[in-house]
């Protein structure tokens, strides 16, 4: 098993910036990607970022391209997230979610094996 826990959420301008973790703990070793998801209340769940352990570019939404920048520190075994240029629609609460097989398809939530429990992120005009 592998646990997730998400911080650096909260509220912003928008225009402003936030960056967020993702630690993971346990049974690290069996994962090969992670991704970043949010979901918007009364909106699907949205992968937005996946990073891939082996190796290849960094995967992003055309909702965050230019903006978002995904990264990992493997000795922190922490994901992050940078958000810049936000905007009132990036709120949403925000998770990690990492898989134990790669995928191209990155963006759907059924790729990925585990999750942690979301920080929120408010984005003010």
């Amino acid at each position: 098993q592998v646990q997730l826990v998400e911080s650096g959420g909260g509220s912003v301008r928008a225009g402003g910036s936030l960056r967020l973790s993702c630690v993971a703990s346990g049974s690290t070793y069996t994962t090969r990607q992670m991704g970043w998801f949010r979901q918007a209340p009364g909106k699907e769940r949205e992968g937005i970022a996946a990073f891939y352990f082996g190796g290849g570019s960094p995967q992003y939404g055309d909702s965050v391209k230019g903006r978002f920048t995904i990264s990992r520190d493997s000795a922190k075994n922490t994901l992050y997230l940078q958000m810049d240029s936000l905007k009132p629609e990036d709120t949403a609460m925000y998770s990690c979610a990492a898989a134990r097989f790669v995928s191209s398809e990155w963006w759907l939530s059924a790729q990925y094996d585990y999750w942690g429990q979301g920080t929120q992120v408010t984005v003010s005009s």
